[in-house]
């Protein structure tokens, strides 16, 4: 393995295993920014040693075994005698490096929750930090993203994402937030901004927003298991099954949304006997438990409307456009966002014409937030090639070409600019509610 190939490998092994690894060393050495300093502290060991020795068998457990190790060097230099160090010293006399445990190593199994990735979720949306800072730091600790990547999703500077990162972990730190799952009234009172930092987390692994590749599916699998977790703690919450509903269907079509190459297959040549029933047919049952306790008007269970809008029909003529933008402007109301507006007008598009949708997205063309917002230019390309004006859609086409940062998506806009193609691209992840996403969920309305 050449060490090109072997920093790849590294890189994607990060992606998989980060979450797991800093929240099962939060919950050992109880501070989430250390907790991430002995992470990367592996991933730097990882990177001097795995290009000489190979990848080991069990990465994920390597990495623990060594950032275990360095916190116990660490405790050791300092020479800070406690429980903690000798409770990392006996684990570390049972394992080797390059071996992995029976279990988990970021699972504790005598936890009533029995995760310690949601703990982590509740410890970076605890009230000391804003709401901005709660999901940042979640985004980063649990969906292994860069600060651009994070940016990008919440349509800020790369710099205020990265201080409010760094800030946050400061303020954990000096509050002592406990690595605990909370209960009661103060548990409710997390739970809107643990729901938005859930979604998030899908929406950057089902629709990724920089790299190589089209889907992260490990981050869409964590965020789903998450969900589901969540809807066992609050099972009367309606948006919580709104929200387990709205990931459930998007997942489903997870398959036909690539190619063999790994290419994108966009909404109207998607082969939809490559949708996962299953996972359709919990979708639509935790749509109706939230509807059911008097959530269909919830921000989550409006988007599963929308996502189950696409998920019955048997083919895309069958799509029920009018509903879908009915839904859309439900949703404005209650959870406004310019993303929003924006998937309104291409539902819009579709329902009544490219023209009236064309018109909203053109109303949308001074909002700040959306100047570098690739969507923006991607689905004003849409319409106007749809109503013939070719020349204006191909140079609309490589402006969002010219702003989006992931590769496939990138050659997809290319491909569109050079041909003047009339298939749909358009919005893809909301705004920091988590609201809407690509195509053929609640989003652009044709991904």
């Amino acid at each position: 393995m050449t060490r090109a190939e072997a920093h790849r490998a590294i890189d994607a092994v990060w992606r998989i295993e980060s979450a797991r690894l800093i929240a099962g060393l939060a919950r050992t050495v109880g501070d989430v920014g250390l907790a991430e300093d002995l992470a990367q502290d592996a991933l730097i060991a990882a990177l001097e040693t795995w290009p000489e020795t190979g990848i080991p068998a069990k990465p994920g457990a390597w990495l623990m075994t060594t950032a275990k190790r360095r916190a116990v060097d660490g405790w050791r230099r300092a020479k800070i005698l406690d429980g903690k160090r000798a409770e990392l010293e006996r684990d570390l006399e049972t394992r080797q490096a390059d071996s992995a445990p029976d279990r988990d190593p970021a699972r504790d199994p005598d936890d009533e929750i029995g995760d310690d990735l949601l703990r982590l979720v509740f410890v970076a949306c605890h009230p000391v930090l804003s709401t901005e800072a709660r999901i940042a730091l979640t985004l980063r600790l649990l969906g292994g993203l860069t600060t651009d990547e994070i940016a990008r999703a919440f349509l800020v500077p790369e710099a205020t994402v990265a201080q409010r990162i760094v800030r946050a972990k400061r303020t954990l730190t000096n509050a002592r937030v406990p690595f605990a799952v909370p209960t009661g009234d103060e548990r409710a009172a997390r739970l809107a901004s643990v729901l938005a930092v859930v979604y998030l987390i899908f929406n950057e692994g089902y629709a990724a927003t920089a790299g190589d590749d089209w889907l992260r599916p490990a981050l869409c699998e964590d965020a789903l298991r998450l969900g589901r977790i969540l809807a066992g703690l609050a099972p009367d919450e309606p948006e919580v099954h709104g929200l387990v509903a709205l990931m459930e269907i998007q997942a489903s079509r997870a398959r036909a949304r690539v190619g063999p190459a790994g290419e994108p297959i966009l909404l109207l040549d998607q082969n939809r006997a490559r949708w996962d029933q299953l996972l359709i047919r919990r979708g639509l049952a935790a749509l109706a438990r939230a509807e059911a306790l008097g959530g269909a008007s919830g921000p989550y269970a409006l988007q599963a409307a929308i996502a189950a809008c696409h998920a019955r029909a048997r083919t895309a003529a069958e799509t029920d456009w009018p509903r879908i933008a009915d839904l859309y402007a439900t949703l404005a109301r209650i959870a406004p966002s310019p993303v929003v507006e924006l998937n309104r007008a291409v539902a819009v598009g579709m329902a009544l014409g490219p023209a009236a949708g064309l018109a909203l997205v053109d109303a949308l063309a001074a909002e700040p937030s959306l100047k570098r917002y690739h969507l923006l230019p991607s689905a004003r390309g849409d319409l106007l090639a749809r109503l013939g004006r070719h020349d204006e859609a191909r140079a609309e086409f490589a402006r969002a070409a010219s702003l989006t940062r992931n590769a496939r998506e990138r050659d997809l806009l290319l491909e569109r600019a050079g041909a003047g193609a009339t298939q749909t691209v358009g919005p893809r992840s909301p705004s920091r509610s988590g609201s809407c996403e690509r195509g053929e969920e609640p989003g652009s309305c044709q991904r």
